[in-house]
């Protein structure tokens, strides 16, 4: 289920082997994703919180689209700390996963200059969409959570000072 979810927010849907020219020397995802991006740059990146899911230890993982796979940036269950980070809201430390959309604002700025903000937060609402669709589908509740301290948020996923925590999504079953 995570998998898909995953796919849902920022999957390759139509492989290619040819970056826009402004993509840089950071790894081509290799091809479009599931949701637009302005200029196909792609600023976003989608961490997961992971507490509790069969056969995926708790850790911080970082979602890799062009793999379909998920590289592990931190060991141990991190849902308590982003609970606290969110203000206290109860469903980010009980969700099995939380989700949390990040972006890099100059990953588009070379291309939008002053609008790379705006495209960046208007694609962070497709991804979103795209994880709320997917849950439901699958059974399964989320929640877009806005409310948060991005400097503690960083901290727990280890971010550097230019990725920016834009939502956090907790995922769990529904009662």
């Amino acid at each position: 289920m995570l998998a898909q979810v995953l796919w849902a927010a920022q999957g390759i849907t139509e492989e290619s082997d040819n970056p826009p020219a402004l993509w840089g020397d950071r790894s081509w995802p290799g091809g479009l994703c599931t949701a637009p991006s302005a200029g196909a740059l792609y600023p976003l990146d989608v961490y997961v919180a992971v507490g509790d899911v069969e056969d995926l230890s708790p850790g911080v993982y970082r979602y890799l689209p062009g793999k379909q796979a998920l590289e592990k940036t931190t060991e141990g269950d991190r849902r308590e700390e982003l609970f606290q980070a969110a203000l206290r809201q109860s469903f980010v430390r009980e969700g099995a996963v939380v989700l949390i959309i990040s972006g890099v604002y100059a990953r588009s700025a070379a291309k939008y200059g002053d609008r790379a903000q705006r495209y960046t937060h208007i694609e962070t609402g497709a991804v979103g969409q795209n994880i709320y669709l997917q849950a439901e589908s699958l059974g399964l509740g989320t929640v877009m959570v806005g409310a948060f301290d991005d400097k503690k948020v960083q901290s727990v996923l280890g971010l550097s000072q230019d990725e920016i925590p834009l939502a956090i999504m907790p995922i769990g079953k529904k009662f």
